[in-house]
């Protein structure tokens, strides 16, 4: 009789064990499930989101083309036109700027040495202004050094490019500090106020304001 009894307590905890076991596969079951529809998905999703983003950033690249070609044709007076070739590689959006002439867009100029490195500046100073201007005002101060930027630009060519960084900092309110060796007159029409730093062999350099 005792025999039976413990076998009956067996039976009822190998019973209660088969309930909680099939309950457990059940729930593993349901959960493996929605892993496996997750991984069906996912693939579509990611494919979408590349494309949601390329589009969002395309119409962001528009823009700054159009500012930096327009940029190019005020300080250079040359009818230019700055492109981007845009790809993803490794599930990243790569982008390569270019430059080509109006009607000969077959043909195009190397960024780096374009007129002598003139381009170089202008789109350099162009692409800092425009990444600053995205950042968080409260996490970045508006504030940019230029440290000579228009080395490569040609005396003739700094008031036009002065005038226009001065009138794109204004409108996004930027400040700006522009280190440069040009001539201090070419900065006058522009500048609102203009440093000179004077050698001095007792203090090594003078800073005088001219402006």
């Amino acid at each position: 009789m005792n025999e039976l009894r413990t076998a009956e307590r067996r039976l009822d905890r190998l019973s209660a064990l088969a309930e909680t076991l099939h309950v457990e596969h059940g729930r593993v079951r349901e959960s493996l499930g929605g892993v496996r529809d997750f991984l069906t998905l996912a693939p579509k999703a990611r494919d979408t989101l590349e494309e949601l983003s390329t589009a969002l950033f395309g119409k962001i690249l528009d823009e700054v083309e159009a500012n930096l070609t327009h940029a190019i044709r005020e300080i250079l007076g040359q009818d230019r036109v700055v492109t981007t070739v845009r790809e993803v590689k490794n599930n990243r959006l790569q982008i390569q700027f270019q430059i080509r002439n109006q009607g000969k867009e077959d043909e195009v100029e190397d960024i780096m040495t374009g007129q002598g490195g003139s381009v170089c500046n202008i789109l350099s100073v162009g692409l800092r202004l425009i990444a600053l201007s995205q950042l968080p005002e409260e996490q970045h101060r508006p504030f940019l050094v230029l440290d000579e930027q228009d080395c490569w630009l040609k005396p003739a060519l700094i008031p036009k490019f002065m005038k226009l960084i001065g009138e794109i900092a204004d409108r996004l309110k930027l400040q700006l500090l522009v280190i440069s060796h040009h001539p201090l007159d070419l900065f006058a029409g522009s500048a609102q106020r203009i440093f000179e730093l004077v050698p001095d062999r007792e203090h090594g350099a003078i800073v005088k304001q001219v402006k």
